[in-house]
C-alpha cells in the first residue's frame, strides 16, 4: 500500500511539474472561451446575442499579480473574431492585444490562444469583442486581478465579491446597428440599461412584465466589494444603491483615497471597485439603479436598469420611486468635481511592495505632447465618418507590427499630425503616431464633439492630472496635480472640455488609442502610437507567438487550421500529464 501511496505522490508532483513546465516562476490560469450566439430577452425581446460559453454575460478571468494567463478562444461566430482585455497593460507583448492593428482576425470556425502576463497589475477590468460592433450583442466579461498574498489590501478584507457589468442596451443586434451607422444614420435612444444581461425590475408600469433582473443576496452587517464595469455603446450611466454609501477604493488597477458617494458616474469602458456595508434594516429590498447621464434624462428615462439588493433577513420587496443622483451635473462647475475627487492612494501597496506613490511622475520632465481633437462625425467620400485631429483611421488589412516584421511596405503611415490640423479637410487614412522609446509625454483629449466621450490608450496607464472647459494651453500645465493624480487607462472628457494625462512611453510595441464610445469608435475615431527600442535585443519587446495568424499581404503564411470542438481541446501539458497518469495507474491495478 506504502509503495502505491508513493507512486500516487510521484503521478502528482510529476503533475505540477509539467503544468508550470512553460511558466519560469510565475503560474498559470487556462481558459477555454467558445464565442456563440444564443437567443436572450433581456429587454423582452427575443434577440440574438453573443454568449462565451453559453452564458451572457461570459465567465470571470480571475488570476493574481504576474500570473500567466491562457484563453483558447473559439469563434462560433458567423464572422471574425477578435477579443481584447481592456485595462491589461499586456507589458512588452502588444501580438495579444486583440483589436486589428496588432492581430489578424480569428476566422469563423477557427480558435486562438491568447497568452499574456499580468505583468505588476491588480485590480478590476474586462474583455470584449472588438470588431465589427459585436460589443453592442455582448460576448463581454469581467477580468479580476487579486493582490499577491505578501501584499496587503488598503482595506478590511471584504466578505464577498459582486460584479455588476452595466451598459446600454439596443433590441436590435450589432448587425442591424451596424448597417445603421453604415448608411449614415446615428442610433439614437438606446431601449434600456443592463445589468448583468437583465433587464429592468419592475419598478412601475412602464416595465413589462415577465422581464428577468438581477437580484443580489446578501447578509445584514456584511462589507461586499462590488466591481462596476461599464461595457455598453456610448452611454455614460450613474450607479447608486438605495440608502447605501459607496465606497470607492480602486479605479482601473489602482488603489484611490477611500471617499464615500451616494451615487457615482461611470463612463464607456470604465471600472471601479466599491466597499458597500448592509448597514440597512432591511424592511425591504433596496433598489440598484444604473441610470442615463449626461443626457435629458426626463426624455431617457426608459434608460434605466433597475436591480435588486435583498437582505436574508428582508421584510418584503422594493416598492416606490427610484432613488435620484444627488450628485449635480446640471452647472460647468460642478460637472468635473467627482472625478476630481479621485486621488491615488499614495502610501498603499498595489501590485508591488512599494507604495504606489513611490512614482514621482510630476518631477519628470516632459518631452512632448500629443493633442487629440476630436469632433461632430461628419461626411468624408460620401460616408459618415468619426475623426481624431481630423482623421478617420482605416485599419489596414496587414497588422501593422506584423508588417514591420516582414518588411511590408506601405501597409501604414507614420504620419499623424500631433496637433490639430485645421487647415486641411477631414480624411480617411492609416495614420500613426511614431513616438521615442521611454520618452515621457503629456497627452491631451480635446472633445469637441456634442456627448461625453471616454478615451483609452492599450498597453498603458496614464496620469490624470487635469480636466477643464474650453480649450487647452500651454498655460494649464501650472494646474496639473503633480503628486497624487489617479493612475488609469480609461478617462472620460466632457464636452467642449479637455482632460490632459502624462505618461511615460516604456511599453515597448503598437498600441491602440481609441474612443471607447462605440459608435465613433466604429466610424473611425482612433489611431495607434508605435513606441520601439532603436536598441531592441528581445528584451524590451517580445517576438511574435508560434501561434500568430497571418492575413493581408501575408496571407500565404497562414497554414490551414485543423478544425475541432472545444471540449477537445486540451493544454498539451495536461494530455501529456493525463497519459503520464493514465500508465502509472494503470500498474496500479
Amino acid at each position: 500500500m506504502a509503495s502505491r501511496l508513493s507512486i500516487f505522490a510521484l503521478i502528482i508532483s510529476f503533475a505540477l511539474l509539467l503544468s508550470r513546465f512553460s511558466l519560469a516562476e510565475d503560474p498559470s490560469v487556462y481558459h477555454v472561451y467558445e464565442l456563440s450566439y444564443v437567443t436572450a430577452s433581456p429587454l423582452g425581446v427575443p434577440q440574438q446575442v453573443i454568449a462565451v460559453n453559453g452564458i451572457f454575460p461570459g465567465p470571470v478571468v480571475t488570476a493574481t499579480t504576474n500570473y500567466n494567463v491562457e484563453v483558447n478562444v473559439f469563434n462560433r461566430l458567423d464572422e471574425p473574431l477578435l477579443l481584447t482585455w481592456n485595462g491589461i497593460e499586456m507589458r512588452r507583448n502588444s501580438w495579444q492585444d486583440g483589436v486589428l492593428g496588432t492581430n489578424c482576425p480569428i476566422p469563423p470556425q477557427w480558435n486562438f490562444t491568447y497568452s499574456f502576463q499580468v505583468k505588476d497589475q491588480i485590480g478590476s477590468f474586462f474583455y470584449f469583442p472588438s470588431l465589427n460592433f459585436q460589443r453592442a450583442s455582448g460576448g463581454f466579461g469581467p477580468i479580476v486581478i487579486d493582490n499577491q498574498d505578501r501584499i496587503p489590501l488598503p482595506f478590511a478584507k471584504p466578505d464577498g465579491e459582486i460584479t455588476f457589468m452595466i451598459g446600454d442596451w439596443y433590441t436590435q443586434n450589432h448587425t442591424v446597428l451596424r448597417s445603421k451607422l453604415d448608411s449614415g444614420e446615428e442610433l439614437g435612444m438606446p431601449d434600456g440599461v443592463l445589468i448583468n444581461g437583465k433587464g429592468p425590475y419592475k419598478y412601475n408600469n412602464s416595465v413589462p412584465d415577465g422581464i428577468q433582473y438581477e437580484t443580489v443576496n446578501v447578509d445584514p452587517g456584511k462589507t461586499y466589494r462590488i466591481r462596476v464595469h461599464n461595457v455598453g455603446i456610448s452611454t455614460s450611466l450613474n450607479l447608486r444603491i438605495q440608502n447605501h454609501k459607496l465606497l470607492l477604493v480602486e479605479t482601473e488597477g489602482r488603489y484611490n483615497l477611500q471617499t464615500n458617494f451616494s451615487d457615482f458616474d461611470i463612463h464607456v469602458g470604465q471600472s471601479y471597485s466599491f466597499l458597500v456595508t448592509m448597514d440597512q434594516n432591511a424592511s425591504s429590498d433596496y433598489y440598484i439603479v444604473a441610470s442615463a447621464r449626461f443626457v435629458d434624462e426626463t426624455v431617457w428615462q426608459r434608460v434605466t436598469g433597475v436591480g435588486i439588493l435583498r437582505y436574508s433577513n428582508s421584510k418584503g420587496p422594493a416598492s416606490g420611486p427610484l432613488p435620484v443622483p444627488s450628485t449635480d451635473v446640471s452647472h460647468p462647475w460642478s460637472v468635473m468635481n467627482q472625478q476630481r475627487a479621485i486621488k491615488q492612494n499614495t502610501t498603499s501597496s498595489g501590485a508591488r511592495p512599494n507604495p504606489q506613490g513611490s512614482y514621482h511622475y510630476g518631477q519628470i520632465n516632459i518631452t512632448g505632447t500629443y493633442i487629440f481633437r476630436s469632433m461632430p462625425p461628419t461626411m468624408i467620400n460620401g460616408s459618415l465618418r468619426a475623426t481624431l485631429n481630423g482623421i478617420s483611421f482605416v485599419n489596414p488589412s496587414t497588422p501593422m507590427r506584423l508588417a514591420d516584421k516582414h518588411r511590408v511596405k506601405g501597409v501604414y503611415k507614420m504620419d499623424f499630425p500631433s496637433r490639430p490640423v485645421d487647415k486641411r479637410p477631414p480624411r480617411l487614412g492609416s495614420s500613426i503616431i511614431n513616438a521615442t522609446y521611454r520618452s515621457f509625454v503629456q497627452v491631451i483629449f480635446q472633445n469637441n464633439d456634442t456627448r461625453v466621450q471616454s478615451f483609452h490608450i492599450d498597453g498603458y496607464s496614464f496620469y490624470v492630472v487635469a480636466m477643464d472647459f474650453g480649450i487647452w494651453s500651454e498655460d494649464r500645465k501650472g494646474t496639473y496635480d503633480n503628486w497624487d493624480a489617479i493612475s488609469r487607462s480609461t478617462i472620460e472628457v466632457y464636452p467642449g472640455a479637455w482632460t490632459a494625462v502624462l505618461m511615460s512611453l516604456d511599453n515597448a510595441g503598437v498600441w491602440n488609442i481609441r474612443v471607447e464610445n462605440l459608435d465613433r469608435w466604429y466610424l473611425g475615431q482612433e489611431t495607434y502610437i508605435r513606441i520601439i527600442n532603436p536598441e531592441e535585443n528581445g528584451k524590451t519587446e517580445m517576438s511574435p507567438p508560434k501561434n500568430v495568424l497571418y492575413c493581408g499581404a501575408l496571407k500565404s503564411l497562414q497554414k490551414q487550421q485543423v478544425h475541432s470542438s472545444a471540449s477537445s481541446m486540451l493544454n498539451g501539458n495536461l494530455i501529456i500529464i493525463f497519459s503520464f497518469m493514465m500508465v502509472l495507474l494503470s500498474s496500479l491495478c
